[in-house]
């Protein structure tokens, strides 16, 4: 029988990270995130859109700190969406592992990213497998910084996320630093890397590092990710400049 195929790639071409053996209680899939307290997350350059500025689906690599790749995160959304709503637009997005397996879904519905609509903000809800929630990442209202919430299934806050009050694409890092949900201890963080002159000016791929404690829940670890997912398409997508943050 033929090995499976490696997701959103050639076969033999990635070297995929072999699944630990799972902790009590996780969902399938998520057994790779146990023993990992950093990922790196890495947007797939599209030809298509550098060149014409046409918006496609976004797809990502996950990637461990060994350069492994844990995930393969693919945008399923529509093409009027795509163009008409640019960064703001609702989307799902399936996050498989090297068996084509979908072990997280992450859906974002269309809401209002102005400061002056604070009851209709970003959220992305968090399912593992699909059609189970495990937690949420909740857009915080704030007018300086943007802001953020990490929850669990419950909507109960588990730990806060706050970013830097000025940022722009030619930046070589900006942080989102990931605290406890007091906000007085910092417990991780997200960075936007630089991708490099060529990728910066004519493309909205991103490259993100994210760090968190080794010993945090599973779940906990998805709707980080999912955070970062977001984040994204909040500040870094060509045409966030047009949207009122």
């Amino acid at each position: 029988m033929a090995a499976p195929q490696q997701y959103g790639a050639q076969p033999g071409a990635i070297a995929w990270m072999q699944a630990p053996p799972p902790p009590p209680d996780c969902p399938p899939g998520l057994e790779y995130l146990a023993a990992i307290d950093q990922l790196l997350i890495k947007q797939q350059v599209e030809l298509l859109e550098a060149f014409t500025g046409f918006e496609t689906a976004n797809k990502y690599k996950v990637q461990n700190s060994m350069g492994q790749q844990v995930y393969f995160a693919a945008e399923d959304s529509d093409c009027c969406s795509r163009q008409c709503c640019g960064p703001v637009r609702p989307f799902d997005m399936g996050i498989h592992d090297n068996f084509q397996r979908e072990v997280i879904h992450l859906s974002r519905p269309l809401r209002c990213t102005s400061c002056w609509f604070p009851c209709f903000l970003q959220q992305v809800e968090v399912q593992a497998p699909r059609g189970t929630v495990i937690g949420y990442v909740k857009q915080s209202w704030s007018i300086m910084v943007p802001k953020y919430e990490i929850c669990d299934a419950a909507e109960n806050t588990v730990l806060r996320i706050e970013g830097p009050c000025c940022y722009c694409d030619a930046c070589w890092e900006v942080e989102f630093n990931v605290t406890s949900a007091d906000g007085e201890t910092q417990v991780g963080r997200i960075s936007k890397q630089w991708s490099g002159l060529a990728k910066e000016l004519f493309t909205d791929a991103d490259n993100f590092g994210i760090t968190f404690p080794g010993d945090l829940d599973v779940k906990i670890k998805a709707v980080l990710l999912a955070a970062v997912f977001l984040i994204d398409f909040m500040y870094f997508e060509k045409g966030h400049e047009n949207s009122d943050l």
